[in-house]
């Protein structure tokens, strides 16, 4: 650990320059070594390239001149040795990057958010079904419209899930219902029957819906 105090920086340019050059890497990949022999058995050259020893040492070196660094790369394959059932689980890994994810449902304590926070209840005071997440009903789940359809569902006492096809038909039940020449020549439904009109014009264009 050094002594020297805190805020005494050498900003020169040629101390700079120094520190940069110490143990930087050559556009060839050499490192600066000092005098490193080549591991290559019987070499004499100078070893200024690393190489991992083994897919299980990776941060553990050789240190090799060009030529023997060049021969090892070649040769050297990071699978060698493992069989193809275990290949696959490693690649079924790398696709999460290293992290295995759980499906919604299956675990455990899923619905259960007290449990997750680390709340305990094994006097079951809350009751059974006090615990679990409220959530939201099935089949009542929205989802994201732009307002004019949302407000378009609305008129048309239609669903989100529903197609093309079916909400035309739940249209075309309105304006038969609505329309004066259905009713006699009776127009009080006749505002209505515009906004019958206009929510199925929102309808039949929107990029929103399956036909």
């Amino acid at each position: 650990m050094t002594n020297r105090p805190p805020f005494e920086f050498d900003i020169r340019v040629s101390a700079d320059k120094k520190r940069r050059k110490a143990g930087r890497r050559g556009m060839s990949g050499a490192v600066a070594s000092g005098d490193r022999p080549c591991d290559h058995p019987g070499c004499q050259e100078i070893g200024q390239y690393r190489a991992p020893r083994s897919p299980d040492q990776l941060d553990d070196f050789y240190w090799f001149c060009r030529e023997h660094v060049r021969e090892y790369n070649l040769k050297w394959n990071f699978f060698q040795g493992t069989q193809d059932e275990d290949l696959q689980k490693l690649l079924e890994k790398d696709r999460v990057w290293g992290r295995e994810t759980q499906p919604f449902g299956r675990r455990p304590d899923e619905g259960r958010a007290w449990s997750r926070l680390g709340v305990s209840d094994p006097m079951a005071i809350l009751g059974e079904k006090a615990t679990l997440n409220p959530g939201k009903p099935a089949g009542h789940a929205k989802r994201k419209l732009p307002a004019t359809e949302r407000k378009a569902l609305e008129i048309l006492d239609a669903r989100d899930t529903w197609t093309r096809a079916e909400i035309r038909k739940q249209y075309k039940s309105l304006v038969k219902d609505l329309h004066p020449d259905m009713n006699g020549g009776d127009r009080s439904d006749e505002e209505r029957l515009q906004e019958v009109v206009w929510a199925w014009d929102q309808i039949k264009d929107s990029r929103y819906f399956r036909d």
